[in-house]
């Protein structure tokens, strides 16, 4: 037998198995996805935490992992989640874009206008940035109109009525 074979052997041996580890994996995204639907979060956190005890870097699942904690209204652990995800895997915009979600659910508008620019750089077609986008904007907007006023009353009753449109169509 040539010495080459045994090595071709394993080699289209391993070139099989690939799809199976493939689909093990899309099983445990569809039931920690599954979980996260279900209003699970606690859950999904579980079995995504157990698959990346022998997975660790697959940015998919810490990707679930931070959507479950986000679910849960763990956000200070959600935010260092997408943190270390934009740091590992600059080219994904998913986490950039769930991050600036938190920063601006606390109030941190600016990082978060920052947070959607980068994902758009990197995605400029990603339609859920996008809109978040546009939220962060008018809440800026808000923001910039209650400051005028704030420098000079008078600007109350012009602001007053972009206010409530903005503000309604925020909620």
């Amino acid at each position: 037998m040539p010495a080459g074979l045994p090595s071709l052997s394993a080699a289209l041996l391993s070139l099989l198995l690939v799809p199976a580890v493939a689909f093990a994996d899309q099983a445990d995204y569809d039931e920690v996805s599954r979980l996260l639907r279900a209003g699970n979060p606690a859950g999904a956190l579980t079995r995504a935490e157990s698959y990346l005890q022998s997975n660790e870097r697959d940015p998919q699942m810490l990707f679930l992992r931070g959507v479950a904690l986000q679910d849960a209204r763990r956000s200070t652990e959600a935010m260092a989640a997408y943190t270390a995800l934009t740091q590992a895997y600059p080219e994904l915009a998913e986490p950039y874009n769930n991050l600036a979600v938190l920063k601006a659910d606390e109030g941190r508008l600016d990082e978060a206008l920052a947070l959607l620019q980068q994902a758009l750089r990197v995605r400029p077609n990603y339609a859920a940035a996008l809109d978040n986008l546009g939220d962060v904007h008018a809440r800026l907007a808000l923001r910039a109109w209650r400051d005028s006023q704030a420098l000079d009353p008078a600007l109350r009753v012009r602001n007053t009525a972009k206010q409530a449109r903005v503000s309604e169509a925020l909620k």
